[in-house]
């Protein structure tokens, strides 16, 4: 049995005018998909099959990497992993593989911004190998138009280490949520690491991150209902309108002391990015993590959130090497905040933490998202306002991605969700799903950049 997980290619084409092709300085196109919470497009200095997106953002394939080794130890089934994305492949190297390589079945995780090129791609490899295709990620919540498509054997919803298992042993269709147990989650197998393309994968935010860097979860799922947000809506659990119950299960500090000390001596990791959903959910789990992260020796940073510890506890992060964090925002207008994205923040309180970190000596990062349903553009201004007041080393603005799964894409137009009671999804709306695209688009009309 052979099991292939695939991040297949997402190349664009050349952006810039003809002169600029010319003179070689006309720009690609790359998608990120498997590992990032919104898949999107952006333009990059490399070029298929030249040291692609060197010190360029590309994240770890979280849920992939952990159901390799998952089913590899639970089934018997040889296993690879083969992320093109990360090795900048051609298509038409990857399809030369494909036709090469015999494989019983082709897993492939797939969201609203990626889902028709990855249907093409799809169709093609169903030409070239006899495989049967599994679609998983946030795109399996639309479970019934992925399968009437009549390329794929199975869809898997959620995180699909045991959905994937019970498909090789022979289920089909529609794989319901099946999600590890804190217990089952500890006792797993470490993810899968590839030694040709370890440390290919980065971000340069938190600033002070030093190449090559690990990503790496201490936890999986967020309680809160941001109205946007798709792996807790999706993949960690199953909330697509925000009504239900968000778990957070957190990794051990043993499984991730053993982890660490592992990857770190396996590879010449030079610092460690947690890229929780939220990696400081209670004072607990962070006291845990700094103690493991001492051992570790290393410099570290984490996606935070700014209200959920106490400040001895951001002091006891940079004590044991923490040099950085990520913090959402979302908006600069607590009437968005509260109403809208339901992120229940006090944006005074997060401020001050931004100045108290500052203090501490940490890089602060802040995240900001434009174009909510509902958003109007002085709300959109005054978090540009807002962003601009506050010391932050570097910031992300984007557009809001509608991805299917979170409540964001199940608003219809004219209803109003419980939760968030100012999101209104009317004609003035962009439900654009690439929210590079979208803020870059919103951008030219409300002079934000």
């Amino acid at each position: 049995m052979r099991v292939l997980f695939s991040n297949p290619p997402w190349w664009g084409g050349r952006q810039g005018s003809w002169i600029d092709a010319l003179r070689g300085k006309a720009r690609y196109v790359y998608g990120v998909r498997a590992g990032s919470r919104w898949p999107h497009t952006r333009e990059t200095d490399s070029r298929p099959d030249r040291n692609s997106h060197a010190k360029e953002y590309l994240p770890y394939p979280f849920f992939m990497g952990y159901a390799a080794t998952y089913v590899a130890k639970e089934t018997g089934a040889d296993v690879e992993l083969r992320d093109s994305i990360a090795l900048g492949e051609t298509y038409a190297d990857f399809y030369r593989y494909i036709r090469s390589t015999p494989f019983d079945y082709i897993v492939i995780e797939s969201a609203t911004p990626s889902w028709g090129h990855d249907l093409a791609v799809m169709r093609q490899i169903k030409s070239l190998n006899p495989a049967k295709i599994i679609v998983t990620g946030p795109m399996a919540t639309k479970s019934a138009d992925v399968l009437n498509t009549g390329v794929v054997h199975a869809v898997i919803k959620g995180e699909y280490e045991k959905g994937m298992v019970d498909v090789v042993n022979g289920v089909e269709g529609v794989v319901d949520f099946n999600l590890l147990t804190v217990e089952e989650m500890n006792a797993a197998p470490f993810p899968h690491f590839d030694d040709n393309i370890w440390n290919k994968y980065w971000d340069s935010n938190p600033r002070g991150q030093i190449a090559p860097h690990a990503q790496v979860w201490s936890s999986r799922g967020c309680p809160y209902k941001c109205i946007f947000c798709v792996w807790p809506a999706t993949m960690t659990g199953n909330d697509p309108n925000g009504e239900g119950k968000r778990t957070v299960r957190q990794y051990s500090a043993d499984y991730m002391e053993a982890f660490l000390t592992e990857l770190t001596e396996r590879y010449n990791f030079k610092c460690i990015y947690f890229d929780d959903d939220t990696f400081n959910l209670g004072n607990r789990h962070v006291e845990a993590m700094c103690q493991v992260m001492a051992k570790i020796g290393l410099p570290w940073s984490a996606m935070c959130r700014a209200d959920t510890i106490k400040l001895d506890a951001w002091k006891l992060m940079k004590e044991s090497g923490c040099f950085g964090v990520k913090l959402g925002f979302e908006s600069g207008n607590q009437y968005v905040v509260d109403q809208i994205v339901n992120k229940h923040l006090d944006l005074e309180y997060a401020a001050e933490i931004v100045r108290e970190l500052k203090q501490l000596g940490m890089t602060v990062h802040g995240t900001f998202t434009y174009g909510l349903p509902g958003e109007t553009k002085e709300q959109m201004l005054e978090t540009r306002a807002y962003r601009e007041a506050l010391p932050f080393d570097s910031y992300q603005e984007s557009g809001t991605a509608e991805i299917e799964g979170t409540p964001m894409a199940n608003l219809t137009e004219g209803e109003i969700l419980r939760r968030y009671k100012g999101a209104v999804r009317d004609g003035g709306y962009d439900r654009r799903t690439d929210g590079n695209v979208k803020f870059h688009e919103l951008s030219k009309k409300l002079q934000l950049s």
